[in-house]
């Protein structure tokens, strides 16, 4: 690491990095040159610079006036940044054509109107009936004068073409129909659940442009307040030569294993999941690498890339940086994101633990092959490129201590800054610094793309009253099924779950969280389960949509990488991400299962966290069809596996006792089995292959 790159390591690098833009939430932007490349670095460094002295010098007038200003810098980059490409996506597609490099007439117009719609609260001056400065703006509040009106619904018109041209059609679709039920609602008959009053298009344009709850509201407040600090991080970090330290870490803790190679890819996207917090990226940046480790360990295209991207997808789940979902789960809750750390730590574990168990039983059912990697031992890759830990740990001390998640993530900035100078290769110098800031800024156009339109969803849903009657709608249609108030939190759960797994195939993760909050979430509290359960479990299933076919981006992405078969790379990433399908059921459904969010003692935290790691062990071998240390595992002692695994997650004394029960009668079949066909072959070792890293 200590060499300077050459040329056909950057070549390469851009190659990943454009490999994995095709796959995320958003679509792939321009590479902007010239003066449209010029305006957008330096409006990127102006923003940047904003956000990071709005943490120590917040401006005088309140967050929602940083919102404003920060919405105003950002949205006009969106159409910069992003062509408007009105061909279909091709989503499924790793042939995308390249994009223009220049921004047309269309797309400077829509700057200028982004510009005026954005900062028309603010501006100082009289304008027809409306105008006159930020304090004026906010005594209208429910009375919009027609200019108001007028840009409020080009504001609306340009985030939904915003989030079109980076998301793709779904999500504006969906904003579109819930815009449509706040207009038309009232003329559906007033005994139908969900019918309201009715709202006139000004109410619901006041209800976007000018209150709390719209354009303004929550998500786009963690947009500029957090992510935006987060994606300069990891792009501080990722300069700084972090990403490729931790690859090289992963490989070297296992490089003389049997499953070195699926050892390294699975620790790779746990640790590259501390920087990125993006699944499909994640997925792209280990399978350039462990790819070529995985073929010659005689890995399939297809499980290799379910493994690698169920890996990258945890991404998103680990600390210290969670998907933009954590936050928001932490603004609507009122804690503080180090609870949200907390609450996400066990249920990551258990989730890597699954993935682990599987390439193990893999190993052993396949007869993979040893492959020794050439990398330095990992005890001299940490002596000489450790301190990259050092601004991760940086961030939990802190928050830890009690700074606010803001002013931990700048003061973890500027200590990997300096600390990139121990590595000549990857110091930040100033050149490099504003590379880090601008690809930070640009990381978070889209986000904020979403989190704005998001806003859409929200007022609406607030001011029909939406959630209380989706909840009700939900809750009845358990309560039709059964009367006993245990099996309609059950089914209630396992309905929530499989409308929050339907959305997330549709729109992105953060956009599946904020809408399954509001639809999804008041039901589960009706039900007694408590707030930080609900959001978590809110919170996995939308995270699960990038691992849930059809769509299923990370597995897309991996599919793209090993030139595996699209359908069975995503029922091997189906496969290995299934614990994580069932443990957020597992803490709704019973109070000690809110021991794996860390919550409620020692003792219940303790035996929630061995019980569902042994699920998730029994779940692993049924999925698997292999028992470590014994052998193949036939129909009958996996469907046992099964049923015992999922009985285990009720997180009670006697489900628990008869699933362990039922786990030792499965196991001993695997027993009975392997003595009547012979102690079974796992697979001659072959020679290692000598891999260079």
């Amino acid at each position: 690491m200590s060499e300077p790159p050459a040329s056909g390591s950057s070549v390469a690098e851009r190659a990943t990095k454009d490999l994995a833009a095709q796959f995320e939430d958003e679509k792939p932007g321009r590479v902007l040159s010239g003066p449209a490349g010029m305006l957008l670095t330096a409006a990127a460094l102006a923003i940047g610079a904003l956000a990071l002295w709005q943490v120590f010098r917040p401006l005088s007038q309140g967050s929602k006036y940083y919102l404003i200003i920060f919405l105003a810098g950002v949205l006009p980059l969106v159409f910069l940044a992003y062509p408007a490409d009105l061909r279909l996506p091709a989503r499924l597609s790793a042939r995308r054509p390249p994009a223009s490099t220049r921004p047309t007439v269309t797309d400077w117009v829509l700057v200028v109107l982004a510009v005026a719609a954005c900062l028309y609260p603010v501006l100082p001056i009289r304008i027809g009936s409306g105008g006159g400065g930020y304090n004026a703006f906010l005594d209208r509040q429910g009375l919009l004068a027609s200019t108001d009106l007028v840009l409020g619904t080009v504001l609306l018109l340009l985030l939904l073409e915003a989030c079109r041209r980076t998301t793709g059609w779904i999500l504006p679709a969906v904003c579109l129909l819930f815009l449509g039920y706040g207009y038309y609602g009232g003329l559906l008959p007033q005994s139908w659940p969900v019918a309201h009053a009715g709202l006139d298009f000004s109410q619901l344009v006041d209800a976007f442009y000018n209150s709390d709850s719209g354009f303004y509201g929550t998500p786009l407040d963690v947009a500029a307040s957090y992510i935006v600090l987060f994606t300069i991080y990891g792009a501080v970090l990722e300069l700084s030569g972090a990403g490729r330290f931790f690859v090289e870490l992963s490989a070297a803790a296992f490089r003389r294993s049997r499953t070195a190679a699926g050892r390294t890819a699975v620790a790779s996207g746990f640790l590259l999941g501390t920087v990125s917090g993006s699944g499909a990226a994640t997925t792209v940046s280990i399978g350039a690498v462990t790819w070529p480790l995985l073929r010659r360990a005689g890995y399939p295209p297809e499980r290799a890339g379910g493994m690698l991207a169920a890996a990258g997808v945890g991404a998103i789940l680990s600390p210290p940086t969670l998907g933009a979902a954590a936050f928001i789960i932490a603004e609507y809750l009122g804690v503080s994101y180090l609870q949200v750390l907390g609450w996400a730590t066990v249920p990551t574990v258990l989730y890597y633990l699954g993935i682990l168990l599987a390439v193990e039983i893999d190993a052993r059912r396949s007869g993979v092959r040893p492959v020794v990697i050439d990398v330095s031992s990992p005890w001299r890759l940490l002596a000489r490129f450790g301190y990259h830990f050092a601004s991760l740990i940086a961030i939990i001390v802190l928050l830890a201590v009690g700074v606010s998640a803001t002013r931990a993530v700048v003061f973890a900035i500027v200590l990997a800054v300096a600390l990139s100078f121990l590595d000549r290769a990857h110091r930040l110098t100033p050149g490099r610094l504003v590379t880090a800031l601008v690809t930070g800024v640009r990381g978070v156009l889209a986000v904020t793309a979403v989190c704005a339109a998001a806003g859409i969803i929200t007022a609406t849903t607030t001011k029909t009253g939406l959630g209380p009657q989706a909840a009700a709608l939900l809750i009845g249609g358990a309560q039709a099924a059964t009367s006993d108030p245990t099996l309609v939190l059950v089914l209630t759960a396992l309905l929530a779950a499989v409308a929050l797994t339907l959305l997330g195939l549709a729109v992105p993760v953060t956009a599946s969280f904020v809408i399954g909050w509001v639809i999804v979430g008041p039901a589960l509290l009706d039900l007694g389960v408590t707030a930080p359960a609900a959001a978590m479990f809110v919170f996995y299933f939308a995270v699960l949509s990038e691992v849930s076919p059809p769509t299923a981006l990370a597995a897309v992405a991996a599919a793209a990488v090993t030139g595996g078969r699209l359908v069975p790379t995503m029922w091997q990433t189906l496969r290995y991400a299934l614990p994580a399908y069932l443990t957020p059921i597992a803490f709704v459904i019973t109070p000690a299962g809110l021991g794996l969010l860390g919550i409620g003692g020692v003792q219940r935290i303790a035996f929630a966290a061995a019980v569902t790691a042994l699920s998730v062990a029994v779940l692993a071998v049924a999925a698997g069809g292999w028992l470590p240390g014994v052998g193949p595992a036939g129909a009958p002692e996996r469907v046992l596996g099964a049923v015992a695994g999922v009985t285990m997650l009720w997180l009670e004394p006697v489900p628990v006792t008869v699933g362990a029960a039922l786990a030792a009668v499965a196991a001993a079949g695997v027993f009975v089995r392997r003595g009547a066909a012979g102690r079974p072959s796992s697979g001659s070792p072959a020679n290692p292959v000598e891999e260079q890293l």
